[in-house]
């Protein structure tokens, strides 16, 4: 038990670290930064300028890429005290030189820009004064240098640690949470050591593995995760619950799809994980005193889960990564994805129909009346006071989630702001255990996940292996909107079915960024539609596809009633291919 608590308050304050250490960092970015962030405070005096930016050739900015300068074949040095002769890009690509050459000298001057980044070809700029512009004796021009990638042996390295950490995470052969963090480790320690004697071995600085973590992620799942946390502990799930057997008045079909519509919705506006979370064990106690196997209203409610949290961006976790990496806001999720997630709930209604029928008509409930009033006894509301404040907090958050996008606001600020107002709430009236909440219900372990695998993920971008994926979606669609679509949502639902949606959604992030940018017509945003409906639909096909079936499954497990890998795939796998392809129809319909 000690030791349970000691690991709690390890990674408590690991993350606070963490999270203090990226909000310091981010706070101040130097004009001049060497590789690893080595700061240089050089002078801005002289009287020939060359500024302009470095991409790549998806026209992305190249962070830290070390430019050497050279005047009639020597070194210029910018700072001769301490013979600084090389400068780095900012995080935006974009760089600045300032030279001291004398006019007389200017007009014979050959200069040279040397420009190296590991992971991409050298390139040498060469300009002469007729590059320049004159003003008030001053000279001055503009580059724009595009790089090459090359396979050397920083992409190598990165691709061999990242697909390693994909299969510990994806097979839970280790905690998720420990795989990503070794691979970022690794991937950092690789760079700062062998990458410090030779650049080909440099995978990622430091500046871009902090710059690669999305805290607007980080802050909404824990705004959302200390919202529950308090609601939870008014009774509130379970009553629901009991008023859905209520209902249904002992008839078990309409029961499961009261549960059905209640979980979907709960899903859509909570986390799905959590919605099941709560739902489950009460879910098992209604089945057992109906005498059916729990396995029947528990598989449709994580079907109904998965497709109810697809509908919002604030769902599932893919989502809420999409949303924040495309500026997508929370009625853009809703008006263009919500009507297929409506559509597929009421197929899984008909579908639950011949899958399940037959376990239901098993139900054996001798006084149904008796039994409402044994649940409505057990199950009440605790506190009144608590529930009516979180669901006004509530209220006040999802409308600021529905105008996030007219407020210029990004989504967390809106969960924190929600979170923290009951938190204090919670905090003076003594209603919810403070310590408790934060070292139970803030799931740390997840947080810390996404920190490591933005790490992981912004590693094999800076590789190119990324570039590589998007250059071959491009070329197999041949710059067809139609054939991307497909190939997004058929291989997005295929990956998630299998592996962890989470690292997949962050994997292909970029790669839908820059299909959306190159093909004609995606600019719509079909492309993250259909990312975003591949990858939570696809989580519905296999035990491991998405974190709620894990959660749902494992609980059912530890109550005694477990179902195999392909048994699952055998009443899930139908629902979900026809879901994909009710998707697919609608995309190619209304985009």
């Amino acid at each position: 038990m000690l030791k349970a608590y000691m690991e709690k308050v390890f990674l408590g304050n690991l993350f606070y670290l963490l999270s203090l250490t990226i909000f310091l960092l981010n706070l101040s970015s130097p004009v001049w930064a060497g590789e690893g962030g080595a700061k240089q405070t050089l002078s801005l005096a002289g009287n020939v300028y060359i500024f302009g930016k470095i991409l790549d050739s998806h026209k992305e900015p190249v962070a830290q890429a070390e430019i050497s300068v050279f005047v009639n074949g020597k070194p210029y040095h910018f700072d001769s005290k301490h013979e600084i002769s090389k400068i780095y890009t900012e995080l935006d690509g974009s760089f600045y030189l300032a030279l001291d050459i004398p006019k007389e000298k200017f007009q014979q001057s050959k200069i040279k820009l040397k420009i190296y980044k590991s992971a991409y070809k050298t390139q040498e700029v060469y300009l002469s004064p007729k590059d320049f512009a004159i003003k008030n004796g001053e000279y001055y021009t503009k580059v724009k240098v595009v790089l090459e990638r090359t396979l050397n042996p920083a992409f190598w390295i990165a691709t061999v640690v990242f697909f390693l950490a994909y299969i510990l995470i994806s097979f839970e052969l280790l905690h998720r949470t420990l795989a990503a963090m070794l691979g970022a480790a690794i991937m950092l320690a690789i760079s700062y050591t062998i990458g410090t004697f030779n650049p080909d071995y440099h995978i990622i600085s430091y500046e871009s593995a902090i710059k690669a973590i999305d805290m607007n992620v980080i802050f909404l799942l824990m705004g959302m995760m200390i919202i529950i946390g308090v609601l939870k502990n008014t009774g509130v799930f379970q009553w629901c619950a009991y008023k859905c057997y209520q209902l249904s008045r002992g008839n078990v079909f309409l029961l499961s799809i009261i549960l059905m519509v209640f979980t979907a919705v709960s899903s859509a506006f909570l986390d799905n994980v959590t919605t099941m979370l709560l739902l489950t064990p009460v879910t098992i106690e209604i089945a057992l005193a109906l005498r059916i196997n729990p396995l029947s209203l528990l598989i449709p409610e994580i079907l109904a889960s998965n497709v109810g949290g697809t509908a919002t961006l604030i769902g599932d976790p893919p989502n809420i990564m999409i949303g924040s990496y495309a500026k997508l806001t929370f009625l853009q999720f809703v008006e263009n994805l919500a009507p297929v997630c409506l559509i597929s709930l009421l197929v899984l209604f008909v579908y639950n129909r011949f899958v399940f029928q037959s376990e239901y008509n098993k139900s054996k409930i001798d006084n149904v009346e008796a039994f409402i009033e044994k649940l409505r006894q057990e199950y009440q509301i605790t506190d009144k006071t608590l529930l009516t404040f979180g669901l006004l907090i509530m209220g006040i958050v999802i409308l600021m989630f529905l105008l996030h996008g007219v407020l210029h606001m990004e989504v967390s600020i809106a969960a924190l702001f929600g979170a923290s107002i009951l938190f204090a709430y919670s905090a003076v009236t003594k209603k919810v255990d403070i310590a408790h909440l934060v070292e139970k219900d803030i799931e740390w372990l997840t947080l810390l996940f996404f920190i490591f695998l933005f790490i992981l993920v912004g590693a094999v971008e800076s590789v190119g292996l990324l570039d590589m994926v998007a250059d071959g979606v491009l070329n197999l669609s041949q710059g067809n909107l139609t054939i991307a679509i497909c190939l997004i949502l058929w291989v997005s639902a295929i990956m998630s079915a299998f592996v962890d949606n989470i690292p997949f959604t962050a994997t292909m992030l970029p790669i839908t960024a820059y299909l959306t940018k190159v093909i004609p017509g995606a600019e719509s945003g079909v492309l993250w539609w259909a990312l975003a409906l591949g990858a939570c639909f696809g989580g519905n096909g296999t035990i491991i596809g998405a974190s709620a079936n894990v959660v749902t499954l494992g609980i059912a497990e530890a109550a005694g009633y477990r179902i195999t890998f392909f048994n699952f795939m055998k009443k899930a796998g139908p629902y979900t291919i026809l879901t994909i392809i009710l998707a697919n129809i609608w995309l190619l319909l209304f985009f």
